[in-house]
């Protein structure tokens, strides 16, 4: 029995939405009721997030049939793949009138090198070392902009046109990352350099570099507003007289969790404690997304089990270990 994708089951339709909608419902309306959605970058969520544990390929009407339900039409789903494959993330792969989509071997880099940071159990630690990227070579408008915005996707900040800091990232990964990118003509006019703090008394402090380099009051409030929407959901979800949600809802509310919590991490240079300000928001973030998720994961798999399939009916294959080893650690919001 394949279970519904609609939310009705567990209440009104998204569209007749109550006075008093459960957090959970306000959310997925919410999300239901954008004038714009980004299909593509959902579709990058539903791959890494439902998809990548269960071998990478799907049927396309699997996925237009799973995100129907927060109102993103086909004709958008068959644009936004169409796109993805343009841009080497996807490729299909046919079988009869139908097709299935997985991901390239581009697309799944680029989607480890991000759940290595959604699914982390707990804040990078740091060496006291800087990762610089020096331009010491003459590089084109063009590729110097595609250069920067590459940088700053991977979490560099500037310190000008020609310098890029990080604290913690690997620079050789850094390097495969831009040759995957197209950029490998212009890492020979890259100079990589690791760093240490001289201490030199009277200088300015690494807090001072960060500052220079990030605008971190942005993102501390976009932090907020994540907290500010789930937040009530993990409440909701925990509340000791809560029926247990329902299998169709919770795989709504955990591709919008992780959808929206990796958005911030693109924008998160995700810099070490020590040179966080205090009371930093992404922490708390990253404890609430960890424990909604593992709230979640169960009835949200029952789902998956159900009505994800390849082009030729058969269903996916049961979520491997990569799900298991997802938010490792002890949990100190359900713990």
């Amino acid at each position: 029995m394949v279970l519904p994708l609609s939310t009705a089951s567990a209440g009104p339709p998204l569209a007749s939405a109550t006075a008093h909608p459960s957090a959970i419902d306000a959310r997925l309306a919410a999300f239901a009721g954008l004038q714009r959605v980004q299909a593509g970058s959902l579709l990058v969520t539903v791959f890494g997030d439902l998809v990548i544990p269960r071998g990478s390929r799907v049927w396309i009407g699997s996925l237009i049939q799973l995100l129907s339900a927060l109102g993103v039409n086909e004709r958008m789903i068959r644009t936004a793949v169409f796109r993805l494959a343009q841009e080497n993330w996807l490729s299909a792969q046919a079988a009869g009138r139908r097709a299935d989509y997985q991901l390239t071997e581009v697309g799944s880099q680029r989607i480890s090198e991000a759940s290595r940071r959604i699914y982390a159990g707990q804040s990078t630690g740091w060496d006291q070392r800087w990762r610089l990227i020096f331009v010491v070579k003459e590089v084109n408008g063009l590729e110097r902009e595609h250069l920067r915005k590459a940088l700053f996707w991977q979490g560099f900040g500037s310190l000008g046109p020609s310098c890029f800091v990080h604290p913690t990232t690997d620079l050789d990964g850094v390097f495969a990352v831009l040759s995957a990118e197209g950029l490998g003509p212009v890492c020979g006019s890259l100079l990589p350099i690791r760093a240490a703090d001289a201490a030199i008394a009277q200088s300015a402090s690494s807090h001072d570099l960060v500052m220079q380099a990030w605008n971190l009051e942005q993102l501390a409030q976009q932090y907020r507003g994540f907290l500010e929407i789930y937040r009530p959901i993990l409440q909701e979800i925990q509340h000791p007289a809560a029926q247990p949600i329902d299998p169709a809802r919770a795989v709504l509310i955990r591709l919008l969790l992780i959808h929206d919590y990796r958005r911030l991490l693109l924008r998160d240079p995700d810099l070490p404690a020590e040179l966080l300000p205090a009371h930093w928001p992404g922490e708390a973030a990253r404890a609430l997304c960890r424990s909604l998720y593992r709230l979640l994961v169960s009835p949200s798999e029952r789902f998956l089990d159900q009505n994800l399939m390849t082009a030729d009916g058969r269903g996916l294959p049961a979520a491997g270990p990569i799900l298991a080893a997802r938010f490792q650690g002890p949990d100190p919001l359900l713990d």
